[in-house]
This record gives structure tokens, C-alpha cells and sequence, in this order.
């Protein structure tokens, strides 16, 4: 089994690729989502290469190999299920699960992985909505429309909210702005910055184009 920091930086670079459209990662980009001065990523990503995890070129950026990809999806599928677990099973505040999984998607073993799996249900998504890989390292998932690029007037459930920040989710919780809820775009002032939508049964929310780019929706075959 690779070592937490491996897996840390396999999953942070699989998770910048999926943010970017698959494109390599900036060394200056990875250093700051994991943390660590560049010097340290860059020795980190030099022993990840050397280990046929990334493709690195010092100039272009790195990416994952297959074998690298197959193992951060690996983490990944531990992470989310974890998190459904604490929220599903111990009754955690979703707003809270993200860092509690960051500690324990390193200690779990694979029969107890699996174990967990059955236990939900073989779900498909966490708390958040992001997909959950299958224990083969498969991903199947229909990426829903972020408010930003939606209509008004359309309708729809979210599907996700991508931002793990503590403070957003709380925020979205209070607006129930979460996933499963029923939504209809009321109105998009583009030179506004500003969305405003209505929950099923709930008071209409405005929110800033920043915070709309976070909350994703599948929309309605209708709209």
C-alpha cells in the first residue's frame, strides 16, 4: 500500500485534471492545493515519475499514468465513501465530513472498504454529489450544468456542490441548496454577477456568480 503522502498527491493531481478538463497540472497549482513549498512538490512529483505514477515535464506541467490514475481513483473511491459513511451512519454534519475523511481514507483496508460499500447500498455519489469510483476504478456519472450555465426558467434537482469549504456548505445547507432538491432558475444578471434560484417549497436565494459556478444541477428533460 503507498504511503499517505503518495496517495495525497495522487488524489490531488487526478482531482486538478478533472478541474481542468484533463490538461496537466501546474507545479505552482499542485504545491498549493497540497500545501508544501514547490521545491517539495517538485521532489515529490521527481520520485512519482521515477515510479511510473506521472508523466512530468518540468516546463508542461505533470499528469497521471494509467497506473497513477487507477491508484488515485482507488483514493478517491475510499474518501467518498467515508464520507458517506460518517454522514449516513454516524449522523455527521456534511459540512464536516470532507477533513474527518482526509485522515481516515488512509487507514482503511480494502475488505473493510468493501464492507462499507454494502453497507450504504453500493451508492453512486457522496454527500456532495461527486461520483463515487467503482471498486474496479470505473466512474459512472453524467456531469450535471453549474447555475452559471443554466437558463432562467429551467428547472431541476442539484446534483452537486463542488466547493468541501465548511463555511459554504453550511451556507448552502441554510438555503437547502443541497443534493436532491428540487430547483428552478428564476433569473441570471450576467453583468450582475448574479443568479437567483428557488428551491421546491423554499424562499428564492440569490447568489453571487462565484458561488453559483459551485452548485451543479441535472436538468429536467422539460427545461
Amino acid at each position: 500500500m503507498a504511503s499517505a503522502t503518495v496517495e495525497d498527491y495522487l488524489k490531488h493531481i487526478y482531482l486538478l485534471e478533472q478541474a481542468d478538463m484533463d490538461n496537466p497540472v501546474a507545479m505552482g497549482r499542485l504545491a498549493t492545493t497540497v500545501g508544501v513549498a514547490p521545491g517539495t512538490a517538485t521532489a515529490m512529483i521527481k520520485t512519482l515519475a521515477n515510479a511510473h505514477l506521472v508523466d512530468y515535464e518540468p516546463r508542461g506541467g505533470v499528469r497521471l499514468t494509467s497506473t497513477g490514475q487507477q491508484m488515485a481513483l482507488h483514493v478517491v473511491r475510499r474518501h467518498r465513501l467515508v464520507e458517506l459513511l460518517l454522514v449516513e451512519v454516524l449522523s455527521l454534519d456534511w459540512s464536516l465530513v470532507h477533513h474527518e475523511a482526509e485522515q481516515l481514507e488512509h487507514a482503511i483496508s480494502d475488505i473493510v472498504l468493501e464492507k462499507i460499500d454494502a453497507l450504504l447500498g453500493y451508492p453512486t455519489v457522496d454527500p456532495h454529489g461527486d461520483p463515487i469510483p467503482t471498486a474496479k476504478g470505473h466512474l459512472k456519472y453524467v456531469q450535471p450544468v453549474s447555475l452559471t450555465d443554466c437558463k432562467p426558467g429551467q428547472q431541476g434537482r442539484i446534483a452537486r456542490v463542488s466547493d468541501q469549504d465548511t463555511q459554504f456548505l453550511q451556507f448552502a445547507e441554510r438555503h437547502r441548496l443541497t443534493p436532491g432538491m428540487g430547483i428552478t432558475i428564476d433569473a441570471y444578471d450576467k453583468y450582475g454577477d448574479a443568479v437567483t434560484v428557488s428551491p421546491k417549497h423554499c424562499d428564492s436565494v440569490t447568489l453571487g456568480t462565484n458561488a453559483a459556478s459551485k452548485i451543479f444541477v441535472a436538468l429536467s428533460k422539460k427545461s
